[in-house]
């Protein structure tokens, strides 16, 4: 059973310190392996991409089975239901309506007698999303190919590729097929974890080099998109996933937990933390955790979970449940208060915050529209979800009469020479010296 922790004490800061300060957790021989992943896949290009794929997932695997074909995407549309074509339908247009507003404008202005300065936007060539395949394509994760491909298709990416896991028999969940090609992906590849990163980073005869490689995976796929960042843009280091929901006396016990356990499922090293100014309502919500519990599939990961990195923190007041809030900086911030609203602006660090009883993460995750793919461990005080940012590359427009010219080169001249670069400043000085 979940212990209640009085905040503030010894105990409840020693608790959040290790939820908080948990991090991305590797071991160097991890590390390693993933290096050495990525340089056989550098090097060899295809050649090691099948072999890892046939060690570790399809054993039969042709090198022509790796690129789906148009007839595998057809069959898959015929496979699945009309109720999950609506669904798919619903996340897929309230996705694409939310991330529309985020396209930024390129703009230009003239500040200055004879400058004239702007801001060019454009898309990157190429956008790679990363799916994990879900245990070997029984549990698709279909929310991640929406999440991925729609905001990379809004910033108006000409070439979006998916590549995830391919299953035992060499096959590609028909759920992933047809959410690819809701989301506008245009090629789909059969490759998974750290040599499906390295694929996409450095590019082989069949996969095609990216520009961008986003999508969540395990440690292996964490730690090559780590590696190969900066050859490569990525969407962000994400660590397990967490949910902290704040609590008053007006909330549902059940819903409380529900939530809860709606993150602890995800892994082992996933945190659910509750603070509220309510005794009554944690000790409610712990009884009601340890019924929900009992019911779940993934009883034993929920357990570990909440056994390692779960907390029902008792805090003094809302005040004291804000500031703490900041301080954590959640990847999900649930407000199950009698006035959410009233709250929000005073949350200033929070992946996504989700305000009110009828409003749980798992709307979030699927149909609300904001991207799911949000910052974890703490880095929401720095770090912002997926957006059509991430596809997106701006550049600075520069252009200067000779009049305009003249009337800055001496400030230019002294900053220039103030750091030593002369050859910087003998531009000016040659443009200076022109006639006419």
């Amino acid at each position: 059973m979940m212990k209640i922790f009085e905040y503030p004490s010894e105990a409840a800061a020693k608790r959040l310190g290790s939820i908080v300060g948990r991090g991305l957790a590797y071991s160097r021989k991890e590390l390693n392996a993933v290096q050495r992943i990525l340089e056989e896949v550098r090097a060899k290009g295809d050649e090691a991409l099948l072999a890892y794929t046939r060690k570790y997932d399809a054993p039969r695997m042709a090198l022509s089975q790796v690129e789906v074909t148009a007839e595998e995407i057809s069959q898959a549309m015929q496979k699945v239901d009309r109720a999950f074509k609506k669904a798919l339908k619903r996340a897929a247009d309230q996705i694409a309506a939310f991330h529309q507003k985020q396209m930024p404008r390129a703009w230009v202005d003239a500040p200055r007698q004879g400058t004239f300065l702007g801001q060019m936007v454009h898309p990157v060539d190429v956008a790679g999303v990363y799916v994990p395949g879900g245990k070997g394509g029984e549990t698709p994760l279909v929310s991640s190919v929406l999440m991925g491909a729609i905001p990379a298709k809004i910033a108006g990416v000409p070439k979006i590729i998916m590549v995830t896991p391919p299953t035992r028999d060499g096959g590609v969940s028909p759920y992933l097929l047809a959410a690819a090609q809701k989301a506008g992906v245009d090629k789909v590849y059969k490759a998974g974890s750290a040599w499906a990163i390295a694929a996409m980073a450095f590019g082989t005869a069949t996969i095609p080099r990216v520009d961008v490689i986003v999508g969540p995976g395990n440690i292996y796929v964490t730690l090559a998109k780590k590696l190969v960042a900066g050859m490569v843009q990525i969407d962000m280091i994400a660590g397990p996933s967490e949910v902290l929901v704040i609590a008053d006396a007006q909330a549902d016990p059940e819903f409380v937990a529900a939530d809860l356990l709606s993150q602890a499922e995800h892994d082992p090293r996933a945190s659910a933390v509750l603070l509220t100014n309510d005794r009554a309502l944690a000790e409610a919500v712990r009884n009601a955790i340890a019924r929900q519990v009992a019911q779940l599939p993934r009883r034993e990961i929920a357990e570990q979970s909440l056994g390692a990195y779960g907390a029902l923190i008792v805090v003094p007041d809302m005040d004291a449940a804000i500031e703490l809030a900041n301080r954590i900086a959640p990847e999900h911030l649930e407000l199950q208060v009698r006035e959410p609203f009233a709250f929000i602006g005073r949350i200033r660090h929070a992946g996504a915050i989700f305000l009110g009883d009828y409003t749980p993460e798992p709307v979030g995750d699927y149909v609300a529209g904001p991207n799911h793919v949000l910052p974890t461990a703490g880095t929401a005080r720095f770090s912002s979800a997926l957006s059509v940012q991430h596809f997106l590359k701006k550049s600075s427009i520069i252009h200067y009469t000779p009049d305009a010219f003249r009337a800055e080169a001496r400030d230019i001249l002294c900053l220039a020479r103030i750091e030593g670069l002369e050859a910087h400043a003998r531009t000016i000085d040659l443009r200076m010296k022109k006639k006419g």
